[in-house]
This record gives C-alpha cells, sequence and structure tokens, in this order.
C-alpha cells in the first residue's frame, strides 16, 4: 500500500507560486478528477509516502502560468506559451497510478525544529551540498490562533528523515515573497516587489495546518 497524503493550499495563486514562482524548471502538475472535483496536484516523494499539494479549479489547460513582476502577481491556466513568464506543465489523468485511500496513519510525519526569526529560515534554505540545485518555498498555515512558516529539509543517513524547520508568529505573512537582507545587516520581510541585490524566497499559504508537519 503507498500511503499519500494531500495538503490543499489556501488558493490558486498559492499554487501557482509553489509550481512556478523563481524556478528554472517550473513543477510538473497533475489534473484529475475526484469526488466530481477538478483536482491540480504536484508531488514531493517522502521516504514512504507521497505529498500532494493540490488546489481546485474548474478550468482545463496545458499550462499554468505565472508571472511575478511589477509587485502584482498574474496566473492562469493555458493551453499555450505566449509571453514572458514560467509555466509548469499539465498532464490530465483518466486513471491514478494509486488508488487515493484517506489515512489517519503518517509514516513520514516531520520532525519539527523551531528557529529563531525569518533570517535563520533564509539561511537555512542555503545547502552548501547543492548550491545551485536547491528548493526554496516556505510553506505557511495558521494552527491555533497563531501562523507558522516552515521550510522542509531531509537527512539522508540509514533512513531517509525530513525535518519541519519553522517559525512562529501572531499574524498572517501579509505577501507572497520574502524578502532577505542579512548581507547587507538588515531584517527579513514579506514583500510583493523585486529590488535587484536581493534573495527573495516564495510564501505558500496553505488552507490548514496537517498532521505530517509533527505540531502538537
Amino acid at each position: 500500500m503507498v500511503f499519500q497524503y494531500f495538503v490543499e493550499t489556501a488558493s490558486f495563486a498559492d499554487f501557482a507560486r509553489y509550481v512556478c514562482a523563481l524556478r528554472e524548471h517550473p513543477l510538473r502538475v497533475y489534473q484529475f478528477s475526484y469526488k466530481k472535483k477538478n483536482i491540480f496536484s504536484t508531488r514531493k516523494i517522502l521516504s514512504k509516502s507521497i505529498l500532494h499539494l493540490f488546489t481546485v479549479s474548474e478550468k482545463d489547460g496545458r499550462y499554468i502560468s505565472y508571472d511575478p513582476l511589477g509587485g502584482k502577481e498574474t496566473f492562469s491556466i493555458v493551453d499555450e506559451i505566449t509571453r514572458a513568464g514560467n509555466y509548469a506543465p499539465i498532464v490530465e489523468l483518466d486513471s491514478l497510478p494509486f488508488p487515493i485511500k484517506l489515512t489517519k496513519t503518517i509514516k513520514d510525519k516531520f520532525k519539527p525544529i523551531k528557529v529563531h526569526e525569518l533570517g535563520d529560515l533564509a539561511r537555512l534554505t542555503y545547502d552548501p551540498e547543492w548550491p545551485e540545485d536547491y528548493e526554496f518555498t516556505l510553506l505557511a498555515f495558521p494552527k491555533k490562533k497563531k501562523w507558522y512558516i516552515g521550510y522542509i529539509t531531509k537527512f539522508d543517513l540509514e533512513d531517509t528523515f525530513f525535518c519541519f524547520n519553522y517559525v512562529e508568529q501572531d499574524n498572517e505573512p501579509p505577501a507572497p515573497y520574502l524578502k532577505y537582507s542579512g548581507h547587507k545587516g538588515g531584517k527579513a520581510e514579506f514583500t510583493n516587489k523585486f529590488q535587484h541585490g536581493y534573495p527573495y524566497l516564495p510564501v505558500v499559504k496553505l488552507k490548514a495546518a496537517h498532521p505530517i508537519f509533527g505540531l502538537k
């Protein structure tokens, strides 16, 4: 049996940002029908299971387009590539490789690690072993009147272990990107605009917390 966990993004914009934003190669998206809903999902392979981030949309197409420039995100489902921006390819499935069986058993629950502040979280995304090939997207979700902004890391030992490194805040992230300015003595801050000379991390909001993140 293949264990699968489905986590819904807070909006279609968040899903588009996850599969496209700042990626040299946007992620593959799968489209399928489940309980009469049109689902778009992308997969993250864990050690013993599959984590799916998904959204629901009534539209059909071959690509999800995304462009964050100009301080306002534009995103849609399209049939062709016609302008600048990132495009995530959509693969429509008539049958699923594994049947969807929702379960409360979590085989790959992440180890939660609290970090001090957003700047520490941003610096954690740099991987000296793979400096040119890394995952830099932050996930954010509400839980018990708090907001958790976190980053997934993994350790490959005899077994593979996943960790959810997080910062706890009182308020919802007000913008879709985290701007890091620690190299210039500043603090990390949320923004929707880009300025030359600063690294940025996409922030993807989830609809709700999920047990796989390991938070109590």
